[in-house]
């Protein structure tokens, strides 16, 4: 579910194609990796914030919940 959401923020924002230039991956990797069926590493992950942070000048924090 993630994923998704952090799939249409880049679609309405950065886009993929200027994603893709900032993090030195084709735009099709990154619509896989941030499919419903992706599974991006941990660096590609943080390579995304890290890019959406300086573009969209916001922070952005990771919290951890238990398990249930």
């Amino acid at each position: 579910m993630a994923r998704l959401v952090l799939r249409d923020l880049i679609n309405a924002t950065v886009g993929f194609e200027e994603l893709a230039e900032e993090v030195a991956k084709p735009s099709k990797s990154l619509h896989r990796m941030l499919s419903a069926k992706g599974n991006p590493t941990m660096d590609n992950l943080t390579t995304i914030f890290k890019v959406l942070r300086q573009k969209l000048n916001v922070d952005i924090e990771v919290h951890t919940v238990p398990c249930h």
